[in-house]
């Protein structure tokens, strides 16, 4: 009989996990506790902006034409509990207010309302990114939980989606990983079904060559946080770099690339900027941190309180540059923004340099205005007193510094020759250093960046 599975949190994860499974040839129940995003997900409308996503989406949602129907949604437990042999659990992790910790709410509430329901055998897989050490409190929460002698079974599955490739990453994953329980954390006479049903998810990606590595609880949930630490140490490290050539006259472009060519430093994630956001990386390092420490570790990771560090300073150089530009004050100065999310190909803001940016300057007098081209009703929700326009040149028009902050693809393509005509003066500060700099000074602009010589 085909499995049957079920997505627990409908959000950015499970919205993707729960299409993708559907594409894969299951039926897929997604279940939220929130009505109106469960009427949206129905009616095949994502409430984010993901690549591919809705059209992924609509070609599987129940009741749409032309649909396979393989997907359908609901609020109640009691249905997923009945409904599927295997529940991915995708809910929310953020940071705790005030600390560093992350808050482990949304997942235990998740635990506690489906076991209740888990009346067959079951397999309950946790995705979501949690503290090392929480599948095996969570195991003993699930059995305690669940109806007397109900066979059920945790494994943890982390995630490891790129916003603006989420469809592709869990379709086609570089890897499947996979933490199962040892026998203190099975129910008593299970063999542990937990891999065995994993890999049958998951066939046609393992067919295709993805690796599928099966590890203890713990090592898969530093998995996750591991690969993000060592993500955002490779940024601030290249814009530690930029700091460097700034003081020497140095061009960090260049270093970048010298540096790229070997095989094990690599070129991604060299470019140097205004550092990373989002809602993954800047959380994901501070609840390792405030997990090390909890274990004792805490001199393993301090490595990490610099790494933040760099990026958050990152963005006050920007500012200072930006006030520089204009002349010492954002008193009666306007200056246009390009971009709000954290990264292109996403509607993201969530801890934003760009929005962190404009924020800043705009509390110092400047009269901001931003333009993204997927995220400015996200962006207005938390600042609405900045401004905002249709279009970058709308954006740029008076302006008296141009900021570029998103390197989305529209913005390297932007010709400047066009934007000078409406600038009120020609200046701008490549934040990404993504724009064609040789371009821009042919059409009059002063183009500084990041890590680079002004001329």
């Amino acid at each position: 009989m085909a499995l049957k599975i079920t997505v627990i949190g409908t959000g950015y994860l499970g919205a993707t996990h729960a299409a993708a499974m559907a594409e894969l040839g299951f039926e897929v129940l997604g279940l939220d506790v929130a009505p109106e995003k469960i009427e949206m997900l129905r009616r095949g409308e994502v409430p984010m902006y993901e690549p591919g996503l809705e059209e992924l989406l609509r070609r599987h949602v129940a009741g749409i034409e032309g649909s396979s129907g393989r997907l359908r949604f609901t609020t109640s437990y009691a249905e997923a509990g009945e409904f599927g042999d295997v529940h991915f659990i995708c809910v929310n992790t953020p940071q705790k207010h005030g600390e560093y910790a992350c808050d482990m709410s949304y997942v235990d509430a998740a635990f506690d309302a489906l076991a209740p329901h888990l009346h067959r055998a079951a397999l309950v897989v946790g995705k979501s990114t949690v503290p090392v050490g929480s599948a095996a409190r969570l195991a003993e929460r699930l059995a305690a939980a669940a109806p007397a002698g109900a066979d059920v079974e945790l494994a943890w599955n982390p995630e490891f989606l790129r916003e603006g490739y989420a469809v592709k990453d869990t379709l086609h994953p570089d890897r499947i990983v996979v933490g199962t329980a040892g026998p203190e954390h099975l129910p008593e006479g299970s063999g542990g079904r937990a891999e065995a049903l994993l890999r049958e998810v998951y066939a046609t990606p393992i067919a295709e060559g993805s690796p599928f590595v099966v590890m203890d609880f713990p090592t898969a949930e530093l998995v996750k946080t591991a690969a993000n630490s060592f993500l955002a140490t490779k940024i601030s490290f290249i814009n530690a770099m930029a700091e460097v050539c700034e003081a020497a006259g140095g061009d960090v472009v260049k270093l970048a690339e010298a540096i790229g060519y070997d095989e094990r430093i690599g070129s991604k994630f060299l470019r140097a900027g205004i550092g990373f956001g989002g809602g993954c990386l800047p959380k994901d390092i501070r609840a390792f941190m405030a997990r090390a420490g909890e274990l004792g570790a805490d001199q393993a990771l301090t490595f990490l309180r610099e790494v933040d560090s760099i990026n958050m300073r990152r963005r006050s150089h920007m500012v200072e540059m930006a006030r520089e530009a204009v002349g010492g004050s954002f008193l009666g100065k306007r200056v246009a923004v390009l971009g709000a999310t954290f990264k292109p190909d996403s509607d993201d803001v969530r801890d934003s340099p760009a929005l962190n940016v404009a924020g800043q300057i705009h509390l110092q007098g400047g009269q901001v205005t931003i333009y993204d081209p997927k995220g400015m009703a996200n962006a207005e929700r938390l600042f609405p007193t900045l401004g905002y326009a249709e279009n970058a040149r709308e954006a740029v028009r008076g302006a008296h510094v141009v900021l570029h902050l998103t390197e989305w693809r529209e913005f390297r393509e932007l010709d400047p020759a066009e934007l000078a005509e409406v600038a009120g003066e020609r200046s701008v500060l490549d934040g990404r250093n993504a724009l064609d700099a040789e371009l821009w000074r042919k059409a009059g602009w002063v183009y500084r960046a990041l890590g680079r010589p002004n001329a």
